[in-house]
């Protein structure tokens, strides 16, 4: 059985004292959902802060990107050997935001997690459609393309063990819509039948999570397919009752 994974991603947001305190509560309330793996990726700033203050918990603590090169002058970039320093053990890679604001190809992303991965992080690996890709149903070739670079990747089954892939449609993210979970599930089940074709058992156990403003009251009917690991969470992170009922959704139904 796969474990749920429960994500916060907390993009541009907090202070020190909102992470210090956010993470506190977080840690006060594990106990809740002992069965779900539990992470939050703030700022890169308020890493040690986080770390030191989920010191001696379950949370772990992960980046939202990270550079694919190993070191260099590339200005304002983070390496993955400097997020393991800082105590980090996700790395968020190719999320919709970094795609369209960044312009960071399906290559990039693919060489980001190759990166992550062979640093000895777990890298979350996003993929999803737009709205426009969505109504001209478009969902399963941009799926497929944007996997393409990583399945392709020199001994894929090696790199997706351990890894961790996020469906997040970027229709749904902070638009308060959600894709039902029927076509969440769908969509799941697809990712996994893309994996299979390079190693069946490796897309059994891989970790598949939904992204897409999820919040306590769609988290449970989402979390209850088959294929719906868990999820990774962006505001509803922020407010530790809301990711809390969302990692107790997933403790029930996960």
């Amino acid at each position: 059985m796969r474990q749920p994974l429960v994500v916060g991603n907390w993009k541009m947001h907090g202070t020190r004292d909102f992470a210090r305190g956010l993470v506190a509560e977080i840690v006060r309330r594990l106990a809740e959902f002992p069965r779900v793996e539990v992470s939050v990726c703030p700022p890169f700033v308020w890493l040690p802060t986080v770390v030191e203050a989920a010191a001696g918990s379950r949370l772990t603590v992960g980046a939202q990107t990270l550079s694919e090169h190993a070191q260099g002058a590339y200005t304002g970039e983070i390496s993955a050997a400097m997020l393991i320093e800082c105590g980090g053990r996700h790395v968020i890679v190719g999320h919709s935001e970094r795609r369209q604001i960044n312009g960071e190809s399906s290559a990039i992303v693919a060489a980001k997690a190759v990166r992550a991965r062979a640093s000895g992080l777990t890298p979350i690996i996003c993929v999803g459609e737009t709205l426009a890709e969505r109504q001209s149903e478009s969902t399963e070739r941009v799926i497929v393309q944007q996997l393409a670079p990583i399945l392709a990747a020199p001994q894929a089954a090696t790199l997706l063990v351990g890894c961790v892939i996020a469906y997040e449609p970027v229709w749904a993210i902070g638009t308060g819509e959600t894709a039902s979970p029927a076509q969440a599930q769908a969509v799941h089940a697809f990712i996994r039948r893309q994996v299979a074709a390079v190693d069946p058992a490796l897309a059994a156990q891989l970790r598949i999570l939904y992204g897409g403003s999820v919040k306590p009251a769609n988290a449970g009917e989402l979390f209850a397919n088959a294929d719906i690991d868990g999820g990774l969470i962006g505001g509803a992170s922020l407010q530790a009752d809301d990711f809390c009922a969302i990692c107790r959704a997933a403790e029930l139904y996960g």
